[in-house]
């Protein structure tokens, strides 16, 4: 998908619409998307012990079945953009949608392990999709002077997700008295959470059709009065819209569109700048973040927390995940993107450390000692506060600023590309690393948390304040 015009807008860039609400709705409506994300990202959390269960198979099995949704998301980002350039944004979301539902009711009814393994892929694909369509689309309606703001919808609307998730999991559980094979509605309780997905599904379908397509898509396929309507309809009847229109025309015409060979430094090498962004990417997911949000209902009972506690403390560690979001998108362009990161690598060491020591002592009648226990729980807190404080927001910023523009298309996909592979490593290897030695899979991310400190020192580059043209 082609970015967003970068020329002079004629005021565009103070234009104050007269229905701010409606133009909050739009990028609401779109980071839908970012909801749905978040929400099927974590509800397989109050699945694992279940499916282990039922179909009888081991942690490495059971891995490949958790992680191979990141497949089809890594298919569905990398297809995304060029669907929505041949039909259109709403399409786009409309398609996710229904793939998202699809995946849902087939997830919930599965006649065997290699079905509901098809089923995550499906709807890996249509997370896929709508990582790459919200803040695209968001960023080609929001005026000019909101759309620092409204991009940040997409970032909040994946940790609403996940916490949501987490609750109604916690909530069924408890309906289901605290056994993931409880029955429920005629299904196990495991399969209602599943389906559930359904309702948001559902509902961003539905939102999808209550909002305009983006008036750049509409201007490239030739439909002028159109776009243009759709442009005093979130910019206001003060825009000056021939100038818009022109302004918009221009960027896409004179737009460099990246590909692979631009990224080669010589040969078959990459550009530094290029594998600066692969480095974050692969920083941001060595650290194990995802273990926290696919398994820590599975964590916290694999030392002898009961099945419902370990839910509430997985939603208890998603509302710090949501008041980390929220830090992060108040600091990071007032102390900038560095010193964040640091801050954040600084504080995930110290959190991850303290959980390898916990889990490092033997179980007392399948408990940790009540001490290792709550240092544990705590510790668990600490890093997700410190992640999503920095790195989980500094790393989307910096990938969107950091690369030259001849580069940024291409560049960005590699690195977002790179990120989806980690994210399946360690997502894949959890279960199994876990059997082999709990606090030595925790070593092992304290160790990359740590090493990430002398990798922004050395290698990244400050971005705070600095136009775009300005990077490479």
């Amino acid at each position: 998908m082609t970015s967003t015009a970068q020329a002079p807008q004629s005021g565009a860039g103070t234009a104050h619409p007269e229905h701010l609400g409606h133009v909050i709705f739009i990028a609401a409506a779109a980071a839908m998307g970012g909801f749905l994300f978040g929400y099927d990202s974590s509800v397989i959390n109050g699945a694992v012990e279940a499916i282990r269960d039922r179909y009888d198979i081991g942690s490495a099995g059971l891995a490949q079945v958790i992680a191979i949704a990141l497949i089809g998301c890594a298919i569905g980002a990398a297809t995304a953009g060029r669907i929505a350039d041949r039909i259109g944004r709403i399409r786009c979301m409309q398609i996710a949608a229904t793939l998202f539902t699809i995946s849902a009711v087939g997830s919930a009814l599965p006649f065997a392990l290699w079905d509901l393994a098809f089923w995550r892929i499906v709807g890996g694909f249509a997370i896929g999709m709508a990582s790459v369509i919200g803040p695209a689309y968001i960023a080609e309606v929001a005026p000019p002077a909101y759309r620092g703001r409204l991009g940040s919808f997409q970032q909040a609307a994946i940790v609403v997700g996940i916490a949501i998730s987490q609750l109604v999991n916690w909530g069924l559980l408890n309906a289901a008295g605290g056994n993931q094979r409880g029955h429920l509605m005629g299904l196990e309780a495991w399969q209602v959470m599943l389906g559930v997905m359904v309702i948001p599904a559902a509902l961003y379908g539905l939102l999808s059709f209550a909002i305009p397509e983006s008036p750049r898509f509409l201007l490239s396929v030739g439909k002028r009065e159109r776009a243009k309507e759709i442009l005093i309809e979130v910019e206001g009847k003060g825009t000056d819209l021939d100038k818009r229109v022109a302004d918009i025309e221009h960027a896409m015409k004179s737009e460099h569109r990246s590909t692979f060979k631009d990224l080669l430094g010589g040969g078959f090498y990459f550009k530094p700048i290029v594998w600066v962004g692969i480095g974050l990417s692969v920083f941001q997911q060595f650290v194990g973040i995802n273990v926290a949000f696919y398994y820590s209902s599975t964590l916290w009972q694999s030392v002898g927390v009961d099945p419902t506690d370990s839910f509430f403390y997985s939603f208890t560690t998603s509302i710090i995940n949501i008041v980390g979001t929220v830090i992060a998108m108040i600091f990071v362009d007032r102390i900038g993107r560095k010193p964040l990161a640091l801050i954040g690598s600084v504080g995930m060491v110290v959190g991850l450390a303290l959980e390898a020591w916990a889990f490092s002592y033997h179980l007392v009648d399948g408990k940790l000692p009540a001490t290792q226990g709550w240092v544990a729980l705590i510790a668990a807190h600490i890093f997700v506060l410190f992640f999503a404080l920095s790195w989980g927001v500094v790393v989307w910023v910096m990938l969107g600023e950091m690369f030259p523009n001849k580069l940024r298309a291409a560049a960005l996909g590699v690195a977002a590309a790179a990120q989806w592979i980690a994210n399946w490593a360690i997502t894949a290897s959890f279960p199994s690393l876990a059997d082999w030695n709990l606090s030595g899979t925790y070593i092992i991310y304290t160790v990359f948390a740590a090493l990430s400190i002398p990798f922004v020192l050395k290698f990244v580059k400050e971005t705070k304040g600095k136009a775009l043209e300005e990077m490479g």
